[in-house]
């Protein structure tokens, strides 16, 4: 007895190509090119599917792993961030200066409380929000539990970060660039 041949796209899926096909879903989800409804109901069609073109059908318009598809992504993504690369190195250059304290001068606080080292007077600045502290031969700068953060180039800092000249901060709502003496 022997069985009857089926057509290639007839022929049973195996666990491999399924589980190749919830990767594309999973990536296709994960980059936002799928909504979570959607992502759910084609995952059903790739557990049950029973054919190939059935495993085509719940992936089609996904991107593949082929090498074509990952370089026009990658193309994308580098011409799509440009934009906001040009529009960040002109914000930077426009910020206003903060220049470092001198070697010896150990600390050097940050906040709206009168006696400050650097008093700021902004709503969105803590009383006590940062210190910049010279340590190891270099500047590090701490957020002090402050209300909206301390952040230095545009990711907001828990503890204390090394900071140099040409850095980007935020206390609040106001930014700075750091510059040398």
């Amino acid at each position: 007895m022997t069985l009857p041949e089926l057509p290639a796209g007839l022929a049973r899926p195996s666990d491999a190509e399924r589980e190749a096909a919830l990767g594309v879903l999973r990536e296709g989800a994960g980059s936002g090119r799928l909504s979570h409804d959607t992502f759910l109901g084609r995952m059903e069609v790739v557990l049950r599917a029973t054919s190939r073109s059935e495993l085509d059908a719940a992936v089609a318009g996904l991107p593949t792993d082929g090498p074509v598809e990952r370089f026009v992504l990658r193309a994308v993504g580098r011409v799509s961030a440009f934009g906001d690369r040009l529009n960040r190195a002109w914000r930077t250059e426009r910020l206003p200066g903060l220049t470092l304290p001198l070697a010896g001068a150990g600390r050097l606080t940050i906040g709206r409380l009168p006696g400050s080292g650097l008093r700021l007077h902004d709503p969105s600045v803590s009383r006590h929000h940062a210190e910049l502290r010279h340590e190891n031969g270099g500047w590090v700068l701490y957020d002090l539990g402050s209300t909206n953060g301390t952040h230095v180039n545009g990711r907001r800092i828990a503890g204390g970060v090394p900071v140099r000249p040409g850095d980007q901060v935020r206390f609040g709502n106001l930014e700075f660039r750091l510059a040398a003496d």
